[in-house]
């Protein structure tokens, strides 16, 4: 092999180391899509926790609030019209339930010509029937039909005619009963929404308070998407005690904040397919708004919002798309480039010597895997080699965090890289998952070693290095003491080869959690425990950036 001349500094790190898109919030105020897709409800509840009734009416383009009318209800159901059957628990269902029930038809009788909602509101209180909007206009409508022999019978005696809802309607009720308050109908071109009555105000829905108003749009003929409209800073104080925790240092904290408020208004993936800036969960930020009465945000956690009003992370002079976090690295960042193959100028890893100078729970992790298991997953996901022989960490980055693995089965060999590494390894059906970047497959962990970030040594033996003092020397064998900032190690360099699971159990053992890129959360903590502040946690694991 040719000889390599090395500075002792790289030497020692060596060694060591074995343009955004617009804001997605407009005025100040976020989408939060709380269910949607798969979890999307048939029937949505919400219920007054601070404050009294609702009103209803639609969010405008610019995200303020056109109210049409109002209840002063505290708990109301929002339903997908049609024919809705109640069980004896006040259920809402589409289908008929067992034991006894109530069923609102999904035919009515409609009289039209009122020109505001108290004008209607009137009218349907002599009819038994209620206020509603439709196709832009206020109408009132009238029972909850059958069928349409029923309503057009009933319209002969109430007057107006009998119609039916269609696939993109939304019927308000008064919770677990068959009572209507009001009725939404515009096309599906927009969306119903609720709004708290109040100054202050704070809503129940699905076990967790949430301040703002609600819009439920509806896929026609489907389920109720359900998105909390919220201001910027509310949302984010929504945020720091589910992705960090609300008894956590203060810096820490407002790291935190500082990365939640820019993640959100750099990061619009949801908006052109959902309607909402962000989800509310780890696909994007975990977001339980006000709590659930026992567990939620805390004076601190506030406070570190209200401390970093506005802050948010700068590069090149623009907002940052991705202010991304992990739970924790294991001893080191990565490139974003490496793990989602995109060169980003401020996520670049970095040795991390903070994350182990604080307690980080489930920090090293260690799962077993057959070849069968093995064999089965690949299949699952398109990518079947045959029968898994053998899987082994093929490449290493430059920091010690997985590159590249690869699997040899009886049909081909296939490498996977970047985040497919871990990700390729998960299986609900197993429940089994790599946690981190940062592992090796039954204690290898080939791959040599990196020289100034742009080759890589198979072997120690004939390199040259460079002393502190000048003097030059030649490496022999494959192994080599170097001084790093925790003092004198052992480290050496083998070929890269397969792991060998030879009893046909495959072990990945780890550290950290997370996709390793961006800001460690248990780093934070550690450095703030430290008696670091926040903008120096952000200079640290983000590269050349600003916060204004």
């Amino acid at each position: 092999m040719k000889k390599l001349l090395l500075t002792s500094f790289f030497v020692v790190t060596f060694f060591a180391l074995t343009a955004a898109p617009a804001s997605a919030v407009v005025n100040g105020t976020v989408k939060v899509g709380l269910r949607s897709g798969s979890s999307a409800l048939y029937s949505a509840n919400l219920e007054n926790a601070v404050g009294s009734g609702y009103e209803f009416g639609y969010f405008e383009e610019d995200r303020s609030f056109t109210s049409l009318g109002w209840t002063e209800e505290t708990a109301i159901s929002m339903t997908a019209a049609g024919t809705v059957y109640m069980d004896g628990s006040g259920n809402y269902s589409p289908s008929v339930p067992a034991g006894g029930y109530r069923t609102l038809g999904e035919w009515r009788v409609q009289l039209e010509g009122f020109r505001s909602f108290d004008e209607a509101r009137s009218r349907a209180r002599d009819l038994g029937g209620w206020p509603a909007w439709v196709d832009w206009n206020y109408v009132v409508r009238a029972g909850c039909y059958g069928s349409r022999e029923e309503a057009e019978s009933a319209a002969g005696s109430l007057g107006g005619r009998a119609v039916c809802c269609s696939s993109s309607g939304v019927v308000v009720t008064r919770t677990k009963t068959t009572d209507v308050l009001f009725e939404f109908d515009c096309g599906g071109v927009q969306a119903l929404g609720v709004r708290p009555s109040g100054q202050e105000t704070s809503t129940w829905f699905k076990g967790y308070k949430y301040g703002g108003g609600f819009e439920y749009p509806r896929v026609t003929g489907g389920n109720l998407n359900v998105v909390n409209v919220v201001g910027l800073e509310d949302y984010v104080k929504g945020v720091i005690p589910y992705e960090m925790g609300g008894a956590w240092p203060l810096a820490a904290l407002e790291a935190q904040a500082v990365c939640a408020r820019t993640f959100v208004q750099g990061h619009s993936k949801h908006l052109s397919g959902s309607g909402f800036d962000v989800c509310n969960g780890v696909d994007c930020q975990v977001y339980n708004g006000h709590g659930s009465g026992g567990a939620g945000p805390s004076e601190t956690s506030d406070r570190a919002v209200e401390n970093t009003a506005g802050l948010c992370i700068y590069y090149d002079g623009t907002l940052v798309q991705d202010a991304v976090y992990h739970s924790s690295d294991g001893g080191a960042t990565e490139d974003g480039a490496s793990v989602w193959g995109t060169d980003t100028g401020y996520l670049k890893g970095k040795l991390d010597p903070y994350e182990a100078r604080t307690s980080v729970p489930n920090n090293s992790y260690s799962v077993t895997y057959t070849a069968g298991e093995l064999s089965w997953i690949l299949d699952q996901k398109g990518h079947s080699v045959g029968t898994v022989q053998d899987v082994y960490v093929s490449e290493y980055t430059p920091l010690g965090n997985v590159k590249q693995v690869t699997f040899v089965g009886t049909n081909g060999t296939k490498t996977f890289t970047g985040d497919d590494c871990r990700m390729i390894f998960y299986s609900s059906t197993y429940q089994k998952s790599v946690s981190s970047m940062r592992f090796d497959i039954n204690g290898r962990r080939g791959g040599g070693l990196y020289v100034n970030g742009t080759g890589q040594l198979a072997s120690l033996d004939g390199a040259a290095v460079i002393s502190g003092g000048g003097a030059v020397s030649t490496l022999r064998g494959n192994s080599a003491q170097a001084v790093t900032a925790s003092g004198t190690v052992m480290v050496s360099a083998e070929p890269s080869r397969p792991s060998g699971g030879g009893n046909g159990n495959f072990v990945i053992t780890g550290t950290g959690n997370g996709h390793n890129v961006g800001m460690s959360q248990y780093g934070a903590k550690a450095m703030a425990e430290l008696g670091y502040g926040f903008q120096e946690i952000l200079n640290f694991y983000y590269t050349d950036i600003t916060i204004r």
